[in-house]
């Protein structure tokens, strides 16, 4: 009786463990989606041919916050497919590793290259369902010559999708550079790391540098509606341009009205008196200077800006005796204290590209604001765009 009560025991015990245990492993939920829908009366796309290159290697199988890579690799090139709007692209879908079940092929092409069709891509991914074999991204950047080779339209985009690890790092750079050698200023490499292995980061890095124009990011980055749309609409869109109407000419003016400061606005018109030569002005005489922006979390400078900047550092130097004051601003994304910094650093980053081109720095003031003057809706992800901003103001 008493053997026959522990052997009950014991399997209690293992039952417990085998339910809380498997319990324990459940895969952790991925941020809430729902695609952002670009409007093809407002873009056109920047890519004429593409080709999404996925790891389905065996490293893959490990886990990543809860997820198995894998499975985080294949649900951000699902939220890529549904974001993405069709616009005449020819599109593939290659993947490399594989379980024999999968694919007996070191690489292989599960879609395209055909014209992208949303539907078709999603098709395409189900047969890719486990991973498995060794990791042979060289293979499949090799492969994607062919796969790109001879097709029309002359803007050619790479996405990768991988862990970066368990390669031949060598082999791997040398396939990227043979590539970007084949098709030049035509190419785009982009590279999104899944995972954090360090040596991974670099190797998915230096992939997308030797593309030159593409660049690296990470899975957790674009897994959210509003990043995806942004890696969408950076790497693949471009917003239709609609011509501005010529300016009209300023009148001459009368003999008898004054322009002290000589930026073709009358004195008693004049707002903001003592513009600085060479100044644009608005209607009121005042110094007009779009906003440095800046992208989310970030204090870098975008090329986009330079020449605004060299602009101001051109009137600075005509105007001597002038200083301006640098103020930095966020959106209100994070808390006030981050937020704070994150200006002050933006304010900061102007003010050392001005000093770097020749602007003293005791010329130069700078005041971060952060979130508590926006200048458009924070509700919006454009608006938030606007206010990730530094503003110039001579005194």
């Amino acid at each position: 009786m008493k053997k026959k009560m522990v052997i009950q025991g014991l399997l209690s015990v293992l039952a417990f463990v085998f339910l809380f245990g498997c319990a324990a492993k459940q895969p952790a939920d991925f941020p809430s989606f729902a695609p952002q829908q670009f409007d093809a009366d407002q873009y056109t796309s920047k890519v004429d041919n593409f080709v999404v290159i996925l790891d389905a290697s065996s490293s893959m199988r490990h886990d990543a916050n809860g997820n198995t890579k894998f499975d985080i690799a294949k649900t951000v090139a699902q939220r890529l497919n549904m974001t993405l709007p069709e616009l005449g692209q020819t599109a593939g879908l290659r993947s490399f590793g594989h379980l024999p079940s999968v694919s007996k092929n070191l690489t292989e092409l599960f879609y395209g290259m055909k014209t992208y069709s949303t539907a078709g891509m999603a098709d395409a991914m189900v047969d890719i369902f486990q991973p498995g074999g060794t990791s042979p991204l060289g293979t499949a950047l090799d492969a994607a010559q062919t796969d790109l080779d001879g097709l029309p339209g002359i803007h050619n985009a790479v996405v990768v999708l991988s862990d970066g690890k368990d390669m031949d790092k060598t082999t791997v750079r040398n396939q990227a550079q043979d590539l970007k050698d084949k098709f030049g200023s035509s190419l785009c490499i982009y590279t999104v790391q899944v995972g954090d292995d360090p040596e991974g980061r670099q190797l998915l890095q230096d992939v997308a540098d030797i593309g030159e124009c593409g660049f690296f990011t990470t899975a957790d980055d674009i897994m959210t509606s509003a990043g995806m749309a942004g890696f969408v609409e950076k790497a693949f869109l471009m917003a239709k341009s609609v011509p501005a109407p010529a300016p009209a000419p300023a009148p001459a003016p009368a003999p008898d009205r004054k322009d002290s400061d000589g930026d073709g606005v009358y004195d008693e018109d004049d707002q903001c008196p003592g513009t600085p030569a060479g100044a644009k002005v608005n209607a009121v005489g005042c110094w007009t200077l779009d906003s440095v922006l800046f992208d989310f979390d970030k204090a870098v400078i975008k090329p986009e800006a330079y020449p605004l900047l060299d602009e101001v550092v051109a009137i600075m130097k005509k105007n001597p005796a002038m200083s301006v004051e640098l103020q930095g601003h966020t959106d209100n994304i994070g808390t006030k204290e981050y937020n704070k910094d994150l200006s002050m650093r933006r304010a900061n980053a102007v003010a050392k590209y001005l000093v770097e081109k020749g602007i003293l720095r005791n010329r130069l003031a700078t005041t971060g604001f952060g979130f508590t003057k926006p200048v458009a809706l924070n509700g919006t992800k454009f608006g938030r765009s606007l206010n990730r901003r530094v503003e110039v103001h001579p005194y």
